[in-house]
């Protein structure tokens, strides 16, 4: 400013020189009085135009960390933007202040006091971290002082704009970055992570942890530890300090490490420390945020390979604009000039944010239209800058840059890193892209830690030196899931031979895995939910047996996908099923019902159509019904013989025969079942009976099925009988009625009727989750035997496992229980059948009667005209159903004609069917020579 100033003094005192006039002489008094008075008014002149043009000067003050790269990147960066700006303004030059804030929040606070009060600057910028920026931030907009932050808070309150209303954010929030690795840990299934940073002192970063949380139980992961280091200014020896905290994270079986914050000395040394220990290996996985990633550049070749296959999320920016490229030029020539001492020279993303800040102030004050001296103008026109900056878009929204930082996923590789994936900000683009879009990205390109050539487990992967430790339990309900058997010495764990179903499958599952899982079998001395407790508190590392899925199990470990179907089943002493009644078993009562009804109706029907024409079907009404019985039941047998004339009466007995013929298929078919296929009947149906009448239960003594008993199916506490689980307890507990009944989960019932299947049976069955692999919490092995025991699944591994094992004895091997049980037929199976003939027959009934009328009507005229048409068919049919083929007398004065014989409907030809009338019943116009009439 000093240089400026003169400068400008200069310039005025050339633009006024003195005027020509000729030589006079004076006195020497005269001419020191002269030069004395021209000299004031130059002086007086001079200052006020300085005055001037120190009204017309901005200052700005700038609060960073001086001696740190970034801080000299914003240094440089901020100078050549006040530079450039103040050799093309003719009308406000801009003054920068720099104070440094040693990282600490109270030298922020008093260099915001001494730049307001003091120097008496328009705007305060920098201040990296939002401790710094809030303190800063109370001061100045106490004394409306806009402010521009490089820093802004984890979480955004939802009241900061009126708490600290003069406060502009250059930064956003955390929460894309925090999103950006939940995707990750979702999609290589990184279940667990472990969170490092370097706190302050006034512990401003945990809102960062409390953000990772959140957004990774959302993805179904967790914060299983965290690593807090104190600042590095406060340690004697960061070294020793830190390999002891990296001690304690060691224990963990997570191997996913994200660092949140720490400065570059701090994180130099905690890479340094983990590679030697080993935790930057394979299967592990180490992240950075952007206020690692950001720097990355600046780490010396030895630090950075230290960190080879970390991933970090970096702000990204174009370097392929002119502007970018001049600035780039004039940043290296003056940042090499500053700071030789400096082995990277190149701007990063700190130095275009720090250059993008005063060009924001440098257009809003292009834009007063007043006096610098108004900070709420000067504000709205700082919020309302809307232009493409070197460090991307600039706008402002609530205070704070709208659109945010572009992330870039960068890989270290060696000495240098490379660039991935990026990920934009929802806000960034229409449609943001979903948890596995980001991993995705990545295809195969990422170079992890140890070099893996595959996706890294970020888990303890055991070796052969330290394989897992897998608890089998040592006391199983049935040996063919789980077979301990001792080869040595009982003591020697090393001396016990695992067998059976679970076992051989876990040993399978662990052959097609993609990877080497060096385990050992460790036998457990206790029941199911101690070894579950034992994978929990990481006494064991796996479990592998007979384990039933359970809710509450799963809180505490991680059950794979079940390789077989559980539930309870309640197994009942049985007895073989004998009636007296077995003959009549095939058909349901409504079936026979139905089946009797077609029987009489088949009687009638054939009665009726044979009655006139066939005398096997006349006589006495005993004769005619015993007659029509007869042929109807031999029918079943096929074995009538009476003779049928009627063409009508064939159609029926045709029909019916068939009829006759699928019941007595199905009824033969179904009582052969029911007396060959043995059949057991349990003596008790439900749970319903046996609590109503007190029975007693039995169950296991070291299973949750007790309490399953009591909670859930109501059972009374002195009902339920418990014993060790032994098979032979099963048997001596039914043999000595101690219980009625029996539960046991739907594995071993089969095995149990695989054996006993003479004696017992089971009715109730209630569904469980099934039987599994436990590991502990958040383990990515888990998934991948989950995996694998679906491919076994598919390609009938485990089938061919079941049938080898669970192998039933060879008086089980056929039983009914195997087989569809053979069920009564129902009315609904023959429902078709019985309407073709229901409907056949009657059609035919109603032919018989229509010919019957017909014949009538075309010899009414030899009836007597005083006798009405519904008396005349009322006898002639009372006749014909009485006296069959007999002649009937009509006298006229008579109800029932005495002499009628009626013809065979269907024969038109017939000269049975003659009336006999008296002379005095004969029309007058009638000739006595017809006495007779032949009806055909």
């Amino acid at each position: 400013m000093y240089r400026m100033h003169m400068n400008f003094v200069y310039t005025v005192e050339s633009r006024f020189p003195l005027p020509h006039t000729p030589v006079i002489r004076v006195p020497r008094p005269l001419f020191f009085s002269l030069v004395l008075i021209t000299f004031l008014l130059f002086f007086s002149h001079g200052v006020k135009a300085a005055i001037k043009n120190n009204d017309e000067i901005t200052k700005i003050g700038a609060i960073v960390d001086v001696h740190s790269h970034i801080g000299k990147e914003e240094i440089t960066a901020m100078k050549i933007a006040v530079q450039n700006f103040n050799i093309k303004s003719t009308n406000h030059k801009l003054s920068l202040r720099i104070r440094d804030h040693r990282r600490d929040p109270f030298q922020a606070a008093m260099a915001a006091e001494e730049l307001i009060k003091k120097k008496k600057v328009k705007v305060i910028i920098g201040m990296e971290t939002w401790e710094a920026a809030a303190v800063v931030a109370d001061i100045a907009s106490r004394a409306e002082v806009p402010v521009l932050s490089f820093a802004a808070p984890a979480i955004t309150p939802p009241s900061i704009s009126l708490r600290w209303p003069f406060l502009i954010r250059m930064a956003s929030d955390d929460s894309e970055q925090m999103k950006g690795i939940a995707a990750l840990a979702q999609f290589y299934n990184w279940r667990r992570v472990v969170a490092i940073y370097e706190d302050n002192a006034y512990g401003g970063n945990s809102g960062k942890l409390a953000l990772l949380s959140e957004v990774l139980q959302k993805s179904s992961s967790e914060v299983e530890s965290r690593l807090v280091l104190p600042p590095i200014s406060s340690i004697s020896n960061p070294k020793d300090f830190v390999q002891r905290e990296l001690n304690k994270v060691q224990e963990k079986q997570s191997r996913v490490f994200i660092v949140l914050q720490a400065s570059l000395p701090m994180t130099i040394h905690l890479f340094s420390q983990a590679k030697k220990m080993g935790l930057v290996g394979k299967d592990s996985v180490w992240i950075v945020t952007d206020t690692i990633a950001n720097s990355l550049d600046s780490l010396n070749t030895s630090a950075i390979s230290s960190m080879e296959g970390t991933l970090g999320l970096k702000n990204y920016y174009s370097e392929n604009g002119r502007s970018y490229q001049e600035f780039s030029a004039q940043f290296r020539r003056n940042f090499t000039n500053e700071y030789p001492e400096e082995d990277y020279f190149q701007p990063g993303f700190h130095a275009l944010r720090a250059h993008d800040s005063i060009t924001i102030i440098a257009q809003a004050i292009r834009r007063l239209t007043s006096n610098v001296s108004s900070p709420k103008m000067l504000l709205e026109n700082i919020l309302s800058r809307n232009f493409s900056g070197l460090s991307g878009q600039i706008c402002f929204r609530d205070g704070k840059i709208l659109n945010g930082e572009t992330l870039q996923i960068v890989n270290v590789v060696g000495k240098k890193y490379k660039e991935l994936d990026f990920r934009l900000p929802k806000s960034a683009s229409s449609s943001e892209r979903d948890a596995g879009d980001v991993a995705e990205g990545l295809g195969d390109s990422v170079l992890w830690p140890g070099d893996l050539k595959r996706n890294p487990k970020g888990w303890v992967i055991p070796t052969k030196e330290k394989p897992i430790r897998i608890g089998v339990p040592k006391t199983t309900f049935f040996e063919k899931f789980v077979k301990i058997t001792s080869v040595g010495n009982l003591s020697n764990e090393n001396k016990l031979q695992f067998d059976g179903f679970s076992i051989e499958l876990f040993r399978k599952v662990v052959a097609i895995l993609d990877y080497d899982l060096p385990y050992d079998f460790v036998q457990h001395d206790g029941d199911y939910d101690s070894l579950i407790s034992g994978v929990y508190d990481q006494v064991y590392d796996a479990a592998v047996g007979d384990l039933t899925i359970l809710g509450n199990r799963t809180k505490n470990v991680e059950f794979t996908q079940p390789y077989m179907e559980s539930g309870l089943s309640l197994i009942v002493a049985a007895k073989q099923e004998e009636s007296t009644w077995m003959f009549l078993k095939p058909f349901t009562w409504e079936m026979w019902a139905v089946t009797g009804a077609t029987f009489i109706y088949t009687m009638f029907i054939v009665w009726l159509l044979e009655h006139q024409s066939n005398p096997e079907f006349r006589g006495t009404l005993k004769n005619q019904i015993s007659t029509t019985l007869w042929f109807t039941f031999s029918t079943v047998f096929f074995a009538h013989r009476e003779k049928i004339g009627s063409n009508l009466t064939r159609v029926v007995v045709v029909l019916w025969l068939f009829v006759v013929f699928v019941l007595t298929s199905s009824y033969t078919a179904s009582l052969s079942s029911l007396l060959t296929v043995r059949r057991l009947e349990p003596n008790v149906t439900d749970i319903q009976f046996l609590q109503k009448n007190n029975w007693k239960v039995g169950c296991v003594n070291d299973s949750f099925l007790q309490n399953y008993l009591e909670n859930v199916l109501k059972f009374k506490p002195q009902n339920i009988i418990t014993f060790s689980n032994i098979e032979s307890n099963y048997i001596q507990y039914f043999k000595s009625n101690s219980i009625d009944a029996l539960f046991l989960e739907r594995p071993y019932e089969r095995l149990f009727l695989d054996k006993y299947c003479k004696k017992y049976t089971t009715t109730n069955t209630f569904k469980f989750g099934g039987f599994g692999f436990a590991f502990q919490k958040g383990s990515p092995i888990a998934l991948d035997v989950s995996r694998a025991i679906l491919d076994l699944a598919e390609n009938g591994t485990i089938e061919e496992l079941e049938k080898h094992w669970f192998r039933p004895l060879p008086e089980c091997s056929n039983d009914e229980r195997f087989n569809t049980r053979p069920e009564n037929l129902t009315l609904h199976s023959f429902w078709g059948l019985y309407i073709v003939y229901g409907a056949t027959s009657f059609i035919c009934f109603l032919l018989f009667l229509m010919r019957l009328l017909n014949n009538f009507w075309c010899h009414r005229e030899t009836y007597q005209t005083n006798i009405t048409f519904w008396n005349k068919t009322a006898t002639r049919i009372a006749g014909y159903l009485h006296h069959g083929n007999q002649r009937t007398n009509i006298n006229p004065g008579e109800r029932a004609p005495q002499n009628l014989q009626v013809p065979r409907a269907d024969e038109t030809n017939s000269s049975r069917w003659e009336y006999v009338l008296s002379p005095s019943e004969i029309p007058e116009n009638h000739q006595a020579s017809s006495p007779e009439m032949e009806m055909p």
